[in-house]
């Protein structure tokens, strides 16, 4: 079957390489700004804006839907709160570095101009385009534009990597199963991107220029997912055994035992110590784990994940939402249970730390970091506090807080090659590893002795 996939996707990559356009001798410039760039990509490219226009990765927000209590909600990275650098509003000139757009300064940026798409970020080849970190999208004024657009071609993993896997402010941060090592993977990191090369754009299938792959938002809406059965059988095993564990667990969960394998990744961020002059210690991976501007840290190298059921949908988080001083925040919240026949156990990297809210008023603070007046100018949290939640329209009492959360990224990427997934006795047998917590997860024992969720009926719907 591999060697079947193999071919599949040699084929596909063929086909790619052959339709691709040498620009070379189309585009010829000079260009004085990145948006002529873009308005000659669409002299060609008729449509291409409008699709772009239309897109998550453009609009950073999904579609609207209804929760269940009742509320029609659009969510995406422009209007929700993560445990990292916290929000994007009255922070834009430095989380939009990496939007596919050019300019998104502050709320006055017009969403509906195709001129401002960065078509370059995704599809120059040269390796040397390169945004400025607080610029709000606008590439450096020492990078030749017309090189660029001269190299475009089908975006690779460079292209998606600049953004994806570096978020959270730097590499390995926030995914855990992301990081600068995909570039360039051994089979032992990833075997898809290690052992056959693929690209992102194989198994994130993009059509009109919306990318397959369900974000944690997206998530809510239950939407856009793409899985491991899209390319592989349902029941891919020789032994019957192993495939009659497909409807219980994901695929992921026995073949992605490790992450960040080569690069720590971080799994604490604990704002409240931030603002302290005090010097940043090393651990024994030689990373910081304080700084002034951002808290304290902790970071792992070869993290194991955390299982939990999953049925593909999740509970997020909504600004403005309360919350309770004694309770550990979910930002966003796994759907699902072991009596559902959809539910599967599933992986995940948990980011645990603390973060500012509102002590009165009792929900998240969205606190203006970023800028003359923001806190890592200032070190002031009122002052950041009253500007972040000023720019979204909700009131700051003047007292803050700190409270935990924790944050659950799905792991979808770092596969490992089939000799080296879980073992029966990773989780199974007296004398195994007891990898999962089988009375957490709903059984009454390991399932191997008392039976799994079918035999016990434990499934209800």
């Amino acid at each position: 079957m591999f060697k079947d996939l193999f071919l599949l996707f040699f084929l596909i990559g063929s086909f790619n390489f052959i339709i691709a356009q040498d620009h070379s001798e189309l585009i010829e410039g000079p260009f004085e700004t990145p948006q002529e760039v873009t308005e000659t990509c669409l002299m060609c490219h008729d449509g291409v804006g409008e699709e772009v226009l239309d897109s998550r990765h453009w609009n950073w927000i999904g579609e609207e839907f209804e929760m269940e209590d009742g509320r029609l909600l659009a969510l995406g990275k422009k209007n929700i709160i993560n445990n990292f650098c916290i929000a994007v509003s009255s922070n834009e000139p430095r989380c939009t570095s990496c939007h596919i757009g050019y300019g998104w300064k502050d709320d006055s940026f017009d969403f509906s101009d195709p001129a401002n798409i960065d078509c370059l970020v995704c599809h120059e080849q040269t390796g040397e385009y390169v945004k400025v970190p607080t610029a709000a999208g606008m590439p450096g004024e020492d990078v030749d534009l017309v090189a660029a657009a001269q190299s475009v071609a089908t975006p690779g993993r460079a292209n998606c990597g600049t953004c994806h896997f570096d978020g959270g402010g730097g590499t390995g941060v926030k995914h855990g199963d992301m990081d600068d090592s995909l570039y360039d993977p051994d089979m032992e990191v990833d075997i898809h991107m290690g052992g056959f090369d693929f690209s992102c754009t194989e198994c994130h299938v993009t059509t009109e220029h919306k990318i397959a792959g369900a974000g944690h938002a997206s998530m809510a809406e239950d939407t856009n997912h793409i899985s491991c059965i899209d390319c592989h059988d349902s029941v891919p095993h020789e032994k019957s055994i192993l495939n009659n564990h497909t409807e219980h667990v994901a695929c992921e969960t026995c073949h992605i035992p490790y992450v960040a394998k080569v690069i720590p990744t971080k799994t604490w961020w604990d704002w409240s110590k931030a603002g302290m002059d005090r010097e940043a210690e090393l651990d024994s991976l030689g990373l910081a784990t304080y700084s002034k501007m951002k808290g304290e840290f902790k970071w792992q190298k070869n993290l194991q994940p955390e299982y939990t059921w999953h049925n593909g949908k999740m509970d997020i988080y909504v600004i403005g939402d309360k919350v309770k001083s004694n309770e550990i925040v979910k930002l966003n919240n796994p759907k699902g249970n072991i009596s559902e026949s959809d539910s599967k156990i599933s992986p995940f990297k948990i980011m645990r730390g603390k973060q500012i809210y509102d002590d009165e008023n009792n929900y998240l603070i969205v606190p203006n970091l970023f800028g003359k007046d923001g806190y890592w100018k200032t070190y002031n949290w009122n002052k950041a506090s009253e500007i972040g939640m000023a720019s979204i329209n909700l009131e700051y009492s003047g007292s803050y807080d700190f409270i935990e959360t924790e944050m659950y990224w799905p792991l979808n990427h770092m596969v490992a090659p089939a000799d080296q997934s879980l073992k029966c006795t990773s989780c199974h047998g007296v004398r195994g590893e007891n990898l999962l917590d089988w009375k957490a997860l709903g059984y009454k024992g390991d399932p191997l002795s008392k039976g799994g969720r079918v035999k016990n009926k434990l499934i209800k719907k």
